[in-house]
């Protein structure tokens, strides 16, 4: 028997709809739902255990996966089965925990798990855009302690309009493609890339993303109160006790007051902050450090937060002494890797990134095969965070999420300003090594002078700053802060990395950690960063005003041309012989591929030195090349024969021609060798097809001066006697048989 299912529509309101649905499937999961939208279905189940973890934090692990059955394919590869998640499954779960984790008890450690699973594929939906929704709606169904439902949805402008969770055609035409996460009360991040919006702009997308996510929130409410609201866990609450907490307080505010009112650099604070703490836990005995160790550093960390803050939001001052929009020191150097094809480093107080580019062909696409989307990139950056970066010891155990999510975002920073006759696939690599407050935008920094460096032609420099916010709902009181540490971004309510060129937004990243922010400080907030990127941008461009006119001389030069579709597979050679030693010959590389519309050839001529993809553009010149009838050329001779001489056009090496030794000269020519010999070179006639030999004619004799007095010898008379077609004794030609001649009788088996 089918179990009753329970659902909810929400109307997008251009006639598309995305409908959540429970009771039919995975009912043994704390919670589960099926989110669909056109023939797009995602199932997301939620469990958590009900033991606490004997851990300070929430171990959520939020899962996203696309099945390739979804979208009727084969995984690629030699196993056929779905393997480690791709960054673009990543990148979706990092926008979901994002949003989740926040919403739950800071008590609250037991563990949990969330499963999203693409089950269904279209091609007109974006499965990313629903996966917040799916979580939250599932997280309603059960038991667990969450504060309200959210959702997320992706805005698009097309024409002007904004629109709710564009397709993928739609968003090819927008100038704004943003993640919003949101509660139906604030919103909670940000994430996206735009075509140098203006901070206005970015701020109204936002409210009318905001406007669908309160509709999505209202339904997931309805579908709870229909299945039936379950009760709230019981959970064993984390230990407190409010007089110890007033005690570690009063004894390490002051002081922590007075270290960071200091002004140092974050060495000196961070071992003057562990003596002050040392200090408070010596003057319990041992048995009270014992049984109140954890509380105490709780109480601690509390105190030392509310100081820092304290002190930004009376005195305007920050840890290392600068005020609230003073950006830290900043130096830079380009071209400092002598082998790479472009470098350059970005310093910015403690926070150091050295980039590298690395051109080359179509062949070095990043290619993206998810049952959502297949295709390539052309332009990609990756982000690498070694634990040195921050002092520190500890294993790398492959690429993380992290990395994966700070690179995206350097990578979308950017990728909009290469332009898009680009000849090459473009690899930046920024290798982080030191980190004291955004590694990401000095990254897009230190992207953006390599890239310039390299000679790749950047429609517009851009630079990147990372901003906090402290604020106090009580007194009201805020403060933006430019440039953040890597101390003020766990202690603000807010924060935010913002792209962009001189004349706007190219991608954002926000984290608000606070309810009801106004839209007010967030514009202030985002103008505060706009003035910060401009100074940046002054010194990226004072370190490099402009792309180099070309690429180093060690760097692949590339040509792209472009040969009618007939021509690939002369090119190409048979077995591919033609191509291979040609590539061989002139050091280069060549990547031929076919244009889909035209069906034009595209052919890539990648080589270090201009010799090499010369002669390469020779060779597919002599291959397009088409003498015209009554046009003059030069030829040399390459080979000497009895009947005449094998030339070959000057212009077009390899397109060879006979010269017959009847057109060498006027006069009776008995042996070609008296006339011309081997590598002569001189002109010659093209009289296109002769319909004589159905071959193509060129004449020497055509463009020399008749001899005073030469008489052309009578075209011969093919009617006379041994004529071709009267040839023979007695006139017996082939069609000339003797008509008393019996027909051959056929051969009997």
């Amino acid at each position: 028997m089918i179990p009753k299912v329970f659902r909810e529509v929400i109307d997008l309101g251009d006639g598309r709809e995305i409908s959540i649905e429970t009771g039919k499937l995975a009912k043994q999961a704390h919670g589960s739902v099926v989110v669909q939208s056109g023939k797009c279905m995602l199932l997301c189940t939620v469990v958590s255990n009900y033991k606490q973890s004997p851990v300070d934090f929430l171990p959520l692990t939020v899962d996203y996966r696309e099945k390739f059955a979804a979208a009727g394919r084969y995984p690629g590869g030699f196993f056929k089965r779905e393997a480690r998640p791709s960054d673009g499954e990543v990148l979706t779960m990092r926008l979901v925990d994002r949003v989740l984790r926040p919403l739950f008890p800071k008590d609250y450690h037991s563990e949990t798990q969330v499963m999203i699973q693409l089950m269904s594929h279209d091609d007109d939906v974006m499965p990313d855009a629903m996966a917040g929704l799916a979580a939250s709606a599932a997280i309603q169904l059960s038991d667990f302690p969450f504060e309200c439902p959210i959702s997320e949805a992706r805005v698009g402008r097309v024409n002007g309009e904004f629109i709710i969770n564009p397709t993928r055609s739609q968003l090819l035409e927008s100038d704004i493609d943003m993640m919003i996460g949101a509660s139906a009360d604030s919103v909670m991040m940000v994430e996206g890339e735009m075509d140098e919006i203006s901070e206005e702009e970015m701020t109204e997308a936002i409210k009318f993303a905001h406007e669908a996510i309160k509709e999505q929130c209202a339904a997931q409410v309805k579908l709870a109160e229909a299945f039936g609201k379950k009760e709230v866990r019981e959970y064993e609450p984390e230990r407190t006790d409010d007089d110890l907490a007033k005690k570690i307080h009063d004894m390490a505010y002051d002081k922590v007051y007075a270290v960071a009112k200091a002004g140092s650099s974050k060495h000196e604070r961070s071992a003057a902050f562990s003596e002050i703490k040392d200090e408070i836990m010596a003057s319990f005995s041992e048995e009270e450090q014992e049984d109140l160790g954890e509380l105490i550093s709780k109480y601690y960390y509390k105190a030392e937060k509310n100081a820092v803050r304290d002190l930004t939001l009376n005195e305007g001052l920050r840890l290392d002494g600068r005020k609230t929009n003073d950006i830290r020191p900043i130096w830079c150097e380009v071209d400092y890797l002598p082998s790479t094809h472009g470098s350059a480093i970005f310093t910015r107080g403690e926070t150091q990134a050295l980039a590298t580019v690395t051109l080359g062909t179509s062949r070095e696409a990043n290619q993206i095969d998810m049952p959502s989307f297949e295709g390539e990139e052309r332009f990609y950056l990756h982000y690498n965070f070694p634990p040195f970066s921050t002092g520190e010891a500890r294993p790398i155990r492959g690429t993380s999420r992290r990395e994966v999510g700070h690179g995206n975002l350097a990578q979308r920073a950017l990728k909009g300003m290469v332009p898009e006759d680009c000849p090459y696939t473009v690899r930046v690599v920024s290798e982080v090594l030191e980190s004291n407050g955004s590694s990401s935008m000095a990254t897009v920094c230190s992207g953006t002078m390599a890239l310039m460096d390299a000679g790749v032609q950047l429609k517009k420099p851009v630079s990147g700053i990372a901003m906090g916010l402290i604020s106090d709902a009580d007194s009201g009181k805020y403060a933006v802060l430019s440039d953040i540490l890597g101390d003020e971004d766990h202690l603000g309510d807010m924060d935010f990395k913002v792209t962009g060129t001189a004349d706007g937004i190219t991608a954002c990243q926000m984290d608000i950690k606070v309810k009801g922010l106004s839209y007010e400080i967030l514009v202030n907030a985002l103008k505060q960063a706009r003035e910060g990127r401009l100074h940046i941008l002054e010194k990226l461009t004072d370190t490099i005003a402009a792309p180099n006119a070309d690429v180093k001389g060690h760097a692949p030069k590339m040509v792209t041309r472009r040969i009618p579709n007939e021509f690939i597979g002369a090119l190409i050679g048979p077995g591919g012989k033609v191509i291979q030693e040609l590539q061989k010959e002139t050091n280069t590389t060549i990547v031929i591929n076919e244009d889909p519309v035209t069906e034009e050839g595209i052919v890539e001529i990648l080589g270090v030195g201009n010799e090499g993809i010369d002669a390469v553009q020779a060779k597919i010149d002599s291959l397009l090349f088409k003498p015209q009838v009554g046009s003059i050329y030069e030829v040399k001779v390459i080979k000497m024969l009895d009947f005449g001489a094998v030339v070959e056009y000057t212009e077009a090496p390899g397109n060879e021609v006979l010269l017959h030794v009847s057109e060498l000269a006027w006069e009776r020519t008995e042996n070609v060798s008296d006339v011309v010999n081997m590598g002569d070179v001189f002109d010659v006639k093209y009289f296109g097809i002769d319909s004589r030999t159905r071959k193509e004619k060129v004449s020497r004799k055509a463009i020399l001066p008749k001899p005073e007095g030469f008489k052309e010898r009578p075209p011969r008379d093919d009617k006379r006697s041994g004529g071709r077609d009267n040839r023979g004794r007695d006139n017996r030609g082939r069609d000339n048989r003797r008509d008393d001649r019996k027909p051959r009788e056929d051969k009997k088996d």
